[in-house]
């Protein structure tokens, strides 16, 4: 059995507050708040299997469809895994579920590779969003 070091807590701690930030973002639909918690040379595929490579082509995608998102705004994300590939990067397996008022609506299980920068912030930096298919 492992056990984490201070500075590993910290960091779980730290990473579990970008993902919040990430919750609280989407639920607000608030590109600019989401937009301050990628790495400038970000990587991401969305749901529907978008590569979007850098913070300019995720920026311009995230202001075309976060504001008028059709959904209404209740969004979870939990972090249910975290594996450290070295100390300033981290995989982060997440829960994503959207709300609705009938109940728990499609769900989502994002893959994130979060970087530690030199300030100490971890941004996300490679980010692969999976639906999960109902069945």
């Amino acid at each position: 059995m492992t056990t984490e070091s201070a500075a590993q807590t910290a960091d779980i701690e730290a990473i579990h507050r970008v993902v919040a930030a990430v919750e609280a973002s989407q639920q607000a639909k608030d590109p600019d708040a989401f937009l301050s918690l990628f790495h400038p040379d970000a990587l991401w595929t969305t749901g529907g299997g978008k590569v979007l490579i850098g913070l300019d082509a995720i920026s311009a995608f995230t202001r075309e469809v976060l504001p008028g998102a059709s959904w209404d705004g209740r969004v979870s994300y939990t972090v249910t895994h975290v594996q450290f590939l070295r100390p300033d990067v981290a995989a982060v397996k997440v829960s994503q579920v959207y709300h609705s008022a009938d109940g728990p609506g499609d769900e989502g299980v994002p893959t994130y590779v979060m970087t530690k920068q030199d300030d100490g912030r971890w941004l996300l930096t490679v980010c692969q969003n999976t639906q999960v298919q109902k069945a």
